[in-house]
């Protein structure tokens, strides 16, 4: 079932792709299959940074409502609900988006595998309609016209290491760069933040650690961790499966920064159309300007009174 819903379907999205391409380069055809994948998801991207950027710029706010519940849990989980409930955030809202991603990357890399171990599966482990194809059809009789390579510098079947291929290693190494910079895109700045090792070393000489200021360190660290893993994970597996995580970690980048931009746009947008206040009308002003009135009224009529008083004398 996973195979005829997940696998086939994602792998002849990349076939159609290689056989309508001029020039049939297969490596070509996994960088454009890649960034429709990721274009196919913006949606959901976005709205994923959109809670992702929410979320984090929310950690002030946590830290005041853990301070004010005072060890009470439930009542701490309360506040927290209303909070995220006032600002329209869903805590498990960017679990779809990773799974897609997820489940993708499983598809395609189990579609490559077959191509690896046998070029002929190109035709084979397609759907019919395609088989039809004029390329396709040229394969079916002529398999060793099938270019794996990436224009001819990459072998796309290798990996980095087994022995050592450097071209793949390179790829292997900018999918790591990558994918630290999206994560560092995220990241918000904060001068005062502790490393996850001080408040560690500070919780083990009795001082009770704060939750919210542990998360968004464990979340720094992970810009770090993500990267490790992703190195190990790919390091060993064929170029192509690299070729594809650096091509979506360099769309995830642009994608990022498009919705960065549009965020920041969107508060100056706001920022400018708040009506600004009248100082005529602020309690404070009227204030302030009564003592320069009242004087003028009350000499007057201390004058007239003191004329007055004359006459009559």
């Amino acid at each position: 079932m996973f195979t005829d819903l997940i696998v086939q379907p994602i792998f002849n999205l990349l076939v159609l792709v290689y056989a309508v391409l001029p020039g049939h380069n297969f490596g070509l055809a996994l960088i454009i299959f890649t960034v429709i994948v990721r274009l196919l998801m913006w949606p959901l991207v976005k709205r994923q940074l959109a809670q992702t950027r929410v979320m984090r710029g929310l950690q002030p706010e946590l830290r005041r409502i853990k301070k004010e519940s005072k060890g009470d849990r439930q009542k701490e989980q309360q506040l927290m609900m209303e909070l995220y409930k006032e600002r329209g955030i869903n805590p498990l809202g960017t679990l779809p988006t990773l799974i897609i991603q997820l489940v993708v990357l499983i598809g395609l890399y189990s579609g490559l595998r077959r191509v690896i171990d046998n070029p002929s599966n190109i035709v084979n482990f397609a759907y019919p309609g395609l088989q039809h194809l004029s390329w396709m059809q040229h394969l079916a009789h002529n398999i060793g016209d099938f270019d794996e390579t990436l224009f001819g510098v990459i072998n796309l079947k290798r990996a980095a290491f087994g022995p050592v291929y450097i071209p793949a290693l390179l790829l292997v190494i900018g999918s790591a760069v990558v994918q630290f910079l999206t994560s560092r895109q995220l990241m918000p700045t904060d001068k005062n933040a502790r490393r996850l090792r001080d408040i560690l070393k500070s919780a083990g000489d009795g001082q009770k650690a704060d939750q919210s200021e542990v998360n968004a360190a464990v979340s720094r660290s992970t810009q770090y961790l993500i990267p490790f893993m992703v190195f190990v994970f790919t390091v060993n597996l064929p170029a192509a499966l690299s070729l594809y995580w650096f091509t979506g970690g360099v769309v995830a980048y642009i994608q990022q920064a498009i919705a960065l931009r549009e965020d920041e746009a969107d508060m100056e947008k706001l920022a400018d159309s708040k009506p600004r206040k009248d100082v005529s009308k602020i309690v404070e002003a009227e204030v302030v300007s009564e003592p320069a009135r009242t004087p003028k009224p009350i000499a007057k009529k201390s004058s007239k009174k003191k004329s007055a008083k004359r006459k009559r004398k």
